[in-house]
């Protein structure tokens, strides 16, 4: 059977220079781009607007944004992100957001769509934290709500740390609902309240995490039933994450993202995935593990 065409959402200036005195690496994003390129897959390109002001300023503190926007964030708000922010790293924050925006509404008439970046789910109200400036899974959540393209969303969040952030910013909204299942143990320290939290012991293996999955993400669904899934799909739960403390092998990776595109698929709903996170010393393999989560999941929405 032909593989499915994946619909990927992708602006020139999600890539930046990297930064020689941050952890982050930046060049994760043209290394994910390169690799789906060089797939030999069949993919729809997508080319998103940054998400305007207003959708920004509704789900963050307007102060805050107008301090990213004009590129003087002050020094324990960089210390919260981890890197300093420029005018291109700015820009590039309005169009990761848009870029998430902009794979939802792909989603609703394609079924799956993903954003070559995004799944910022530590950014809080009015700063940033943990590599990420907008949330851009709240900011969609959000903008599909108010503008009634759909009645419920749920974010189902599957990297290796809890999506806090994203509990915070939509904890008022009913028609939000959020999933995280992460390490307990690692960041942030402080945990939110997600409307389910899914907490795993350090060095959970495949079978430990599946099992937590399976048992906990469909009934959520068939409660909540979201019209749409905004997917965090990070890859930091594999075991060889610097950053991640599970123990997931590539192929727990692989099950864990056929799961989710199943489950949605069979309840016929349309999932907008994020990159998340993934991190490690060999750059080009977690970028690869990224793809290969991509396709995964396309393959597997496609197919089901």
């Amino acid at each position: 059977m032909q593989a499915m065409t994946i619909p990927i959402v992708h602006h020139p200036d999600y890539v930046v220079p990297p930064d020689p005195t941050s952890r982050y690496r930046w060049s994760k994003t043209a290394l994910v781009r390169d690799g789906l390129r060089n797939s030999g897959r069949r993919l729809d390109w997508a080319v998103p607007d940054a998400m305007p002001l207003e959708w920004l300023n509704a789900v963050h503190d307007p102060a805050y944004v107008a301090e990213v926007l004009e590129a003087r964030v002050p020094a324990d708000k960089v210390r919260r992100i981890g890197f300093a922010i420029d005018e291109r790293i700015a820009a590039r924050s309005f169009l990761v957001a848009g870029g998430t925006w902009t794979a939802a509404l792909l989603a609703r008439t394609e079924g799956f769509a993903f954003n070559s970046a995004g799944g910022s789910h530590h950014a809080r109200y009015d700063s940033g934290a943990g590599y990420c400036i907008f949330n851009d899974l709240a900011i969609a959540a959000n903008r599909l709500i108010a503008e009634r393209l759909v009645d419920r969303v749920m974010v189902v969040d599957c990297d290796v740390h809890q999506g806090d952030g994203t509990a915070l910013l939509t904890s008022a909204n009913p028609a939000i609902a959020t999933y995280s299942i992460h390490c307990e143990s690692n960041f942030p320290a402080r945990k939110a309240n997600s409307t389910r939290d899914v907490p795993l012991p350090d060095r959970a293996d495949d079978t430990a995490y599946l099992a937590a999955l399976e048992a906990t993400l469909p009934p959520l669904l068939d409660s909540f039933r979201p019209d749409l899934i905004l997917w965090q799909g990070g890859v930091d739960p594999f075991g060889g994450d610097r950053l991640g403390r599970l123990s997931l092998t590539q192929e727990g990776l692989d099950a864990r993202d056929r799961f989710v595109a199943r489950v949605a698929k069979a309840r016929a709903i349309p999932v907008a995935g994020t990159l998340g996170g993934g991190y490690g010393h060999d750059i080009q393999e977690v970028a690869a593990r990224h793809v290969r989560s991509i396709l995964t999941f396309g393959d597997a929405y496609g197919a089901a």
